[in-house]
């Protein structure tokens, strides 16, 4: 039998919690995993002196394969995050996020199918900023008065980069995913009629990208429209290629359409590196109390066997998430009805009826 050697991070706040829980699911199919156990984040700030030691990333290399689960980002201070972190350092340029309906789930919407391709690299989230009152932020501002703009001497900055490169590999990674899983429309979301040097490149790459694929239909949407429409009909959405922001943006709002981020996995790609990880936080106030929803970091784990080529595998652990998600009996808080919330199980309970369901199916 094959066996993969998978790095494996467990996380912070409810990571831990959430990791043993989709280990045992990934274990109970049956596929050969070999676990190369690391840990990242806030937790080994005072050992490491970072959240990100250099071992953790030298054993994704090493493994090409790892799942991750979710580490606390500081707001406002502290360190970046260590997901942008690790984008950066192992070039996973393309942020994939499915987001699928499941009878069951707690939603005014079903029959939905969208798969969001984020641009992981550039835009806003490349981190180029400059804080108010420094020199170069003062330089920065100075200069670009010099070219026409006003900016307020008290302001921070932060720079969009969007280049043409990066913008050709995302648009084509949507379009080849669209093609290899059957997809009938690609549609790029932008704000190109305001942003027309960096948005304006991103939208003019789509459409040359598109010319390539003539059976797969491809639009564009301006990005506020973009969210209108997807509140109002999300069925005629299939593939979704965004810049990075609105990327982010816009596959949590998809996420809320079938059902929260409880549901909503997601995977990090680069050309021959892959980073899986849920789409939530890491929750810190409920670490410990065997309360989150573990389903998001199995669904993960769904596209983790996918990409590894095991595919019976991955299809037997999303047929069991599904299953357990309609009964709606072995669900926690987050995918009970109004009012029905103290009836729901912990964490470690879910993925004992999961495993239950794998077996009986």
């Amino acid at each position: 039998m094959k066996s993969y050697n998978i790095t494996l991070i467990p996380g912070d706040g409810i990571g831990p919690e959430l990791t043993t829980a989709t280990r045992r699911v990934l274990e109970a199919t049956g596929v050969k995993l070999n676990w190369d156990i690391v840990h990242a984040g806030t937790d080994v700030m005072a050992e490491y002196g970072t959240p990100l030691p250099p071992h953790v990333v030298e054993s994704i290399r090493r493994n090409k394969v790892a799942l991750k689960g979710p580490i606390t980002t500081p707001i406002g201070s502290g360190f970046r995050s260590v997901n942008v972190a690790l984008r950066k350092e192992l070039e996973l340029y393309c942020c994939l996020r499915p987001c699928k309906s499941y009878v069951g789930t707690p939603t005014l919407y079903n029959n939905i199918d969208i798969v969001i391709v984020r641009e992981n690299m550039e835009d806003l989230y490349a981190g180029i900023e400059f804080e108010k009152g420094t020199p170069n932020n003062a330089r920065l501002i100075s200069f670009l008065g010099e070219m026409g703009a006003k900016i307020k001497p008290d302001s921070g900055i932060s720079i969009k980069p969007i280049s043409e490169s990066g913008s050709r590999r995302i648009v084509r990674f949507a379009f080849e995913y669209a093609r290899n899983h059957k997809r009938k429309r690609v549609t790029a979301v932008h704000k190109a009629n305001i942003m027309k040097f960096s948005d304006g490149l991103f939208l003019a790459v789509a459409r040359d990208v598109a010319r390539e694929y003539p059976e797969i239909e491809f639009e564009d949407r301006i990005v506020d429209n973009m969210t209108m429409q997807l509140v109002k009909k999300p069925q005629f959405f299939d593939v979704l290629v965004c810049p990075n922001l609105y990327g982010d943006i816009i596959s949590d709002l998809c996420a809320g359409l079938v059902g929260g981020l409880g549901v909503a996995p997601g995977a990090n790609l680069g050309d021959t590196l892959a980073l899986f990880e849920p789409t939530h936080g890491s929750a810190p106030k409920y670490k410990g109390m065997n309360k989150a929803n573990p389903m998001a970091m199995m669904l993960s784990g769904v596209l983790m066997l996918k990409w590894i080529g095991e595919t019976a595998a991955a299809e037997s652990v999303e047929n069991a998430v599904a299953a357990v998600i309609a009964e709606g009996k072995n669900v926690t808080y987050d995918l009970k009805p109004e009012g029905q919330q103290d009836r729901a199980v912990g964490t470690s309970q879910v993925a004992d009826a999961i495993i239950d369901k794998m077996n009986r199916l």
